[in-house]
């Protein structure tokens, strides 16, 4: 029988910046009619290794092979002539373009387009692989999902025949997971070669076939996924046995912290973004918010922070209403209140800064007199380093060299190091390895015990059960229901996220 030749070869491969080694001595071959999973802990040597499989990086040394024949991509554009389409995290679609506009934009079409030809491949390859979409819907108009069935329909429409995914389904219902995935299986069927990057283990053995895991730039072990178990991909990414366990602690439930009345909110647009928004988080209580991506969550969590101007309605924190006060303004008034936002190095931190200097932008306008001392804040620093195993050459080191979940762990250090009595968190795990999202899981779980109250925004439906006492779904910036962490289900969750509306007594729908 001969054997099949892979469409991804992989040889040797090597890749440093400077003195940090991404990528050592890697092998790897994956084959047309297969999904296949790249497993590894932030900075383990993923992205890396797909930026050069897509041009964007050259390795130092080894060869690739596409299909049998020796390649060297010096540009994006050299990986997408030879049938390679990468879909990241972060979409690249023109908002104010249609989805049919989105597909085209970049191809040389001549003077005229023909239209009639374009509609007719792409209403071929929609044909091929099962795909419903409105192509005459601008983007802006779009949800999540429909946004990145436009950038896979980019890449397919370029004759794309290998596909990489970067965490492909980071903000999706559970409806949207089920949709790509037949989608991905239709890829699958028409003998396409598909590169599946998630930190989401249980979707890595619902649609995969085999599984790569990296650790420190090296390939540790490729299986197929028959013989695989969660917690075994776990131990193998770390390098040791790894608790996946969410400890959900009985506290008891405290004092008011945080009560929001008849929110309301508008952007620049003048588009109302929150609709009379109203609950309120107890001491020693965690509270999820379920929504799709663009449904007033990162708007709420801002107002709370004091970022944004509030228009309307009222946000009480320890009985006091905060209202028309700036962050330091928050802070002076005694409210401890801890705020990790979605944009960890835009909005968190500063990239180009230390850890201890990071650390000092949350405490320098306490120090008095002129010059600053930093011999507390280097003691705080190697101090969180420590607890939360933080990867980094010294914390002298810049935090935008470090992987996603290294900052993310720096961020939460230093927030959680003020001993807030309100924590609020905006997806606070994304993009993160799975033993990282864990250690952050049990830390929310530590300041429960403290009764310091928990406002939690996330992705992961079967987390928000696990974790929270109680779980507020929002849609088109209102609060669609409010259900009990213990008696609910994904579905339920995922139907008010879409907007739809539960009747069973057990939820109290808005």
């Amino acid at each position: 029988m001969e054997r099949k030749t892979p469409f991804i070869q992989m040889e040797n491969i090597r890749k440093t910046f400077g003195k940090v080694v991404a990528n050592d001595n890697i092998n790897l071959s994956i084959y047309g009619g297969e999904v296949h999973a790249l497993l590894g802990e932030n900075g383990a040597g993923k992205s890396t290794l797909m930026n050069m499989l897509s041009g964007v990086y050259t390795p130092d040394s080894g060869s690739i092979y596409i299909k049998g024949k020796k390649v060297e991509f010096s540009s994006p554009m050299d990986a997408i002539k030879a049938g390679i389409g990468m879909i990241y995290q972060h979409f690249k679609l023109v908002d104010n373009m249609t989805g049919e506009e989105n597909i085209i934009l970049g191809k040389k079409n001549g003077i005229f387009v023909n239209w009639k030809s374009i509609r007719s491949k792409i209403n071929d390859i929609c044909n091929k692989y099962d795909i419903a979409i409105d192509l005459n819907k601008k983007v802006q108009d779009m949800s999540v999902g429909e946004k990145q069935i436009i950038e896979i329909l980019k890449v397919l429409y370029r004759g794309a025949n290998i596909l990489v995914l970067d965490e492909p389904t980071t903000v999706f219902t559970p409806l949207e997971v089920e949709k790509l995935f037949n989608m991905i299986n239709k890829m699958k069927e028409n003998g396409c070669a598909v590169v599946f990057i998630s930190h989401k283990m249980e979707e890595v053995m619902a649609i995969c076939d085999k599984i790569t895991v990296l650790r420190k730039g090296e390939v540790i072990t490729t299986i197929d996924k028959k013989n695989a178990k969660i917690k075994m991909l776990a131990d193998l990414m770390v390098g040791e046995k790894v608790e996946l366990s969410i400890k959900k602690d009985k506290v008891a439930i405290g004092n008011e912290i945080l009560r929001i009345h008849n929110l309301s909110l508008y952007n620049e647009d003048k588009v109302e973004v929150l609709k009379k928004i109203s609950f309120n988080i107890h001491r020693g209580e965690v509270v999820g918010i379920a929504g799709i991506a663009g449904s007033g969550q990162r708007e709420l969590c801002e107002a709370i922070a004091g970022i944004i101007p509030i228009k309307q309605g009222e946000i009480f924190v320890d009985g006091e209403n905060i209202v028309g006060k700036n962050p330091r303004e928050i802070i002076d008034k005694g409210v401890s209140m801890s705020f990790i936002p979605e944009d960890r190095l835009g909005m968190g931190l500063v990239g180009s800064m230390d850890m201890v200097d990071n650390l000092l932008l949350k405490s320098y306008h306490y120090q008095k007199g002129f010059l600053i001392d930093k011999k507390e804040t280097i003691e705080k620093a190697n101090s969180i380093k420590e607890e939360l195993d933080i990867k980094t050459p010294d914390i002298y080191h810049p935090i935008k060299d470090l992987s996603g979940g290294n900052i993310q762990k720096i961020l939460l250090g230093r927030e959680l190091d003020i001993n807030p009595s309100l924590l609020i968190m905006a997806y606070p795990v994304r993009g993160l390895d799975i033993n990282t999202c864990y250690t952050i899981y049990n830390l929310i779980n530590e300041q429960k015990k403290k009764n310091v109250g928990v406002l939690y925004i996330g992705e992961d439906l079967d987390v928000l059960i696990e974790l929270c006492d109680k779980i507020l779904v929002m849609c088109n910036g209102e609060i669609r229901g409010e259900l009990m962490g213990h008696n609910v289900t994904k579905e339920e969750i995922g139907l008010l996220m879409g907007g739809a509306t539960l009747e069973r007594e057990e939820i109290d729908v808005v």
